[in-house]
């Protein structure tokens, strides 16, 4: 009878205890509810008087233009996150957040046509919110928290070598995340907007993927295999779905509550057993219990992803795409996958059912017909990536040949493009003259579509800028940069353009211009670690050693870096020539670097343990 009484105190404690307890111990927090993502597990404030901090600035939250938080509700942010055991606990950083950054351009983006090529979203513009009525997860994970994981893990996957850091890609991407978001606001989608990442992956894969904090992943492959910017905005919808429903937040609180209960279910299992005598009785009351557990997980899985595939639809009707677009490419997928042995990565993680592809038909049918005129980047932006994913100079000349193959045989969606694509691979290839030509080709021909289609575009940043790194990997750096800057002037919203400007000037060894340009960038953007990097590479250049080591240590600590960027400062401290002003700033930023680092170190000691 002890042993009975010992077991139903054990049982009443465990039920007792708090369910975050169990869902430290299981890897269901960070959902990949696209794919799996790279094993992966930035971003530090800016020193004050060094560039001012995004609380200070003017659209800051403490500036004259403050805008209203776009999470309502208390602020969790000295709350615990729930990690799991694969991600390290610790200094996630203080840039980002829930704030956004939609543009001016991508708001309208829904009401206007997205071929004026400015691809970039940088200009602040905020959207009110809905009172928070409630959190859908149980506040399990808080946005906030979110966020914080999302750039802990981003910080991994930015130094994987398939992580694809180009400027074009990576604002062609946020822009078409811009208009998509714009429309979420318009349709009071989401009581919670994060401050959308999207990024590229060197994976022919079929796929892409949701991370916590706004984060989307998306495989080279699948922008390379759709047909239509329509069908791409897709499947952006489809992730950022995910992410407007909390689906990361909704899936812990669910594994806490199903865990909880097969927890129980085992341990009465065994009380039960041991009162009736019976062993096979309590193993089929535990049994029971664990398939309780996996097939509610089931069950909350497919009902987030038909979720995600209408709030999907509604931000890409919203937005002024296409609404066939997620039609056609889950049409194409299911094809793929009946045809071909192996099943496309986005239909193993996005199981395509036919309830899911004739629910997004009959909603295509009675949405309002619209023909979207498709932005130039979408075919420039998916012909560089067909060149980024390959890897050797065999490669980069098979793919020059599929190119001009698909040119002879009028098989080409887009000849520009074609064109633009093979000036890109020859310039990896160092084969300089070639490559202008192959330019000229895309711009004669991107002119004549665009005069016969009744446009008054006759450029894109993606022709400037190519045409600047043309001609300064073949050593013209005067050309390069009168080219860089006409581009910025045309693009001064695109960060590629900003790129190769700074790139030509440092390459001229124009070090002062360069590095107003970069401090002017560092103080807009202080979360862009690129910035940081130009910043110092041009004070090293001028001989200005302390805001090259100040410098260098923001960026490292945005890599996070720790002990390198507490070294950059040390040096910068240490320096003869440093004034009183600029010695305070250095030794307050070096004591946040160092308990940053110790609390980091002491989290990854205390998941150790755990």
């Amino acid at each position: 009878m002890r042993l009975k009484r010992l077991l139903a105190a054990w049982l009443c404690v465990s039920l007792a205890f708090s369910p975050q307890a169990y869902a430290q111990a299981s890897n269901a927090p960070v959902l990949n509810l696209g794919a799996a993502s790279p094993t992966a597990t930035k971003p530090v404030p800016a020193p004050s008087g060094f560039a001012p901090n995004a609380a200070n600035a003017p659209n800051g939250p403490n500036g004259p233009n403050a805008a209203p938080a776009l999470v309502s509700g208390p602020f969790d942010d000295a709350a615990d996150p729930v990690v799991p055991a694969s991600i390290a606990q610790g200094v996630f950083g203080t840039y980002g957040g829930a704030q956004s950054r939609f543009s001016a351009q991508g708001q309208s983006g829904a009401t206007s046509s997205s071929s004026s090529g400015n691809t970039s979203v940088r200009a602040p513009a905020w959207v009110p919110q809905l009172p928070d009525l409630g959190d859908g997860s149980g506040g399990a994970l808080t946005p906030q928290a979110e966020r914080r994981i999302g750039e802990r893990v981003m910080r991994e996957i930015r130094r994987d070598p398939d992580y694809i850091g180009d400027w074009l890609v990576r604002d062609y991407l946020n822009s078409v995340a811009a208009r998509l978001a714009a429309a979420a606001s318009a349709q009071f989608i989401g009581g919670y907007r994060p401050d959308f990442d999207l990024f590229a992956i060197r994976d022919g894969q079929i796929n892409a993927f949701s991370l916590p904090g706004g984060f989307i992943g998306v495989n080279s492959g699948l922008i390379v295999v759709t047909q239509t910017e329509s069908e791409l905005a897709s499947v952006l919808g489809h992730e950022m779905g995910h992410v407007l429903q909390r689906h990361i937040a909704r899936m812990l609180s669910e594994s806490e509550r199903t865990g909880l209960a097969a927890l129980a279910g085992v341990l009465f299992g065994i009380l039960a057993g041991v009162l009736a005598h019976s062993g096979d009785l309590g193993a089929g009351i535990a049994l029971g219990s664990q398939a309780y557990a996996v097939d509610s997980q089931l069950r909350f899985s497919r009902a987030a992803e038909h979720e995600a595939d209408r709030v999907g639809f509604q931000l890409l009707t919203g937005a002024g795409y296409d609404p066939w677009g997620m039609v056609a490419f889950f049409e194409r997928l299911e094809r793929d996958s009946m045809e071909d042995t192996g099943v496309p990565a986005y239909a193993r993680t996005h199981p395509l059912t036919g309830e899911r592809i004739a629910d997004m038909q009959d909603r295509a049918r009675r949405a309002a017909y619209r023909q979207p005129r498709q932005a130039p980047e979408y075919g420039f932006v998916r012909a560089r990536v067909r060149v980024l994913q390959d890897r050797t100079r065999n490669e980069y000349i098979d793919e020059v040949s599929r190119l001009r193959s698909e040119l002879e045989d009028r098989t080409a969606l887009n000849v520009a493009a074609n064109w633009y694509g093979i000036a890109c691979a020859q310039m990896l290839l160092e084969r300089y003259d070639d490559a202008t030509a192959s330019l000229a080709n895309s711009r004669a021909a991107f002119a004549q579509f665009e005069a016969a289609d009744g446009s008054k575009t006759r450029n894109s940043p993606s022709l400037d800028v190519l045409a600047v790194d043309i001609a300064r990997r073949a050593g013209r750096t005067d050309d390069a940069v009168r080219l860089a800057e006409a581009a910025h002037k045309a693009w001064p919203g695109s960060h590629a353009a900003t790129d190769s400007l700074l790139q030509a000037l440092i390459a001229a060894r124009r070090f002062k211009e360069a590095q107003t340009l970069a401090r002017s960038e560092t103080e807009a953007e202080p979360q862009q670690d690129a910035w940081w990097l130009y910043l110092a590479q041009a004070s090293a250049g001028l001989g200005d050693a302390l805001t090259q080591h100040r410098a260098m240590a923001e960026k490292l600590a945005l890599d996070g870096a720790w002990p390198s960027a507490i070294r950059q400062l040390k040096e910068a401290r240490d320096m003869k020539s440093v004034g009183y002003y600029d010695l305070s700033t250095i030794e307050a930023r070096l004591h946040d670097f160092e308990a940053r680092y110790k609390q980091e170190r002491q989290d990854e000691k205390d998941e150790g343990r755990g």
